[in-house]
């Protein structure tokens, strides 16, 4: 956990050139801010609901007293990840567009941020203008599992030049680049940023240099996706009720975008009482692969009470540019092995 002070989050996403707009991801909640000190271990997720732990038989208590929760089934992982939208290029039938970027490797490359995917397919048009191509949205559920973890297991045995298809998930550059920024970034550093009350450009080129020189993870620009996440905010859906207690169903939100974190933090803020204005915001970072590691063993966190939030555009111009996505509902698995083509 590292605590980072709200300055030093808007110093992150100001030099990562966003765009600050309120968003609508479609999920149905409304915000709930949680002003409490973070205990460790499970109280980081845990909603601490005595009933819901006395409730719940699957609950059991660790050597130290602590709750501990069951496993979740890799089928329990899928749904999770199910409403997660990744896009990919494909032609008007789904089927994939296998790329060749180097040492004559087959790639296939699924996209968290629907611009990048655009980019993409602009590219191909440009130098492929006989071929009818577009932009499709698979579920990160659906792929996961079968496509992303499966080749993980197998890739040490697999020779890169084989023709073999690699399955790459490549997060937003700027949300991997604010990660590499979060674990470079000193105390002091942060210090200095409070004190001079704004970055100058100087400060922003410093920063960015460290992250991309001294980052001990997030160093690959695929498959090693960020997922950040508040200790103090949770989200309450308003369509789906606690079975213990009632009340609307609370969970915390982690997110793919620190735009988005950042701007559901500061709208939770400006509806806090004064009491609470001045709280520190307690972040986490963590990448999907770890994250999903821990959900499959006996943990004190309540990963159940914990939701993925979408990638949202960060401003209306960027709602735009992602211009139309079509969904594919079939398994697209089934529509992999389609056109090759190199880079040029």
């Amino acid at each position: 956990m590292m605590n980072r002070c709200i300055a030093v989050l808007l110093f992150l996403v100001s030099s990562l050139s966003f765009a600050t707009s309120r968003h609508n991801n479609g999920w149905n909640h409304r915000p709930a801010l949680v002003a409490r000190s973070v205990p460790r271990g499970g109280g980081l997720f845990n909603n601490n609901n005595k009933k819901d732990e006395e409730a719940s038989k699957s609950v059991s208590s660790n050597a130290g007293g602590q709750s501990t929760y069951p496993p979740m089934s890799q089928q329990e992982i899928e749904e999770w990840m199910e409403h997660i939208p990744v896009f990919a290029v494909t032609d008007q039938t789904g089927a994939g567009v296998v790329l060749k970027p180097e040492n004559d490797s087959s790639v296939f490359y699924f996209f968290l941020n629907p611009l990048q995917a655009n980019a993409t397919l602009g590219q191909l048009q440009a130098s492929n203008a006989e071929m009818d191509l577009k932009v499709s949205a698979f579920s990160l559920g659906k792929i996961y599992f079968d496509l992303l973890q499966k080749q993980g297991k197998s890739e040490d045995a697999v020779d890169a030049s084989s023709n073999t298809v690699q399955y790459r998930l490549v997060p937003d550059s700027r949300d991997l680049l604010g990660a590499r920024m979060l674990l470079t970034m000193s105390p002091e550093d942060g210090e200095k940023l409070k004190e001079s009350g704004s970055m100058t450009p100087e400060m922003a080129q410093a920063a960015v240099q460290k992250a991309m020189t001294e980052s001990p993870k997030f160093k690959e620009s695929y498959n090693e996706i960020p997922v950040f996440t508040i200790a103090q905010m949770r989200m309450q859906k308003t369509d789906e009720k606690d079975a213990t207690t009632g009340e609307p169903l609370t969970l915390l939100p982690m997110y793919f975008s620190l735009q988005n974190m950042v701007s559901t933090w500061q709208q939770f803020m400006s509806q806090a009482p004064a009491e609470v204005q001045g709280t520190e915001p307690a972040i986490n970072l963590m990448s999907l692969h770890d994250l999903v590691e821990l959900m499959q063993k006996e943990s004190e966190i309540d990963f159940r009470h914990v939701v993925l939030v979408p990638m949202a555009p960060s401003s209306r111009e960027e709602a735009r540019s992602s211009g139309s996505v079509t969904a594919t509902p079939t398994d697209p698995m089934a529509r992999m092995g389609g056109a090759t083509l190199g880079d040029e």
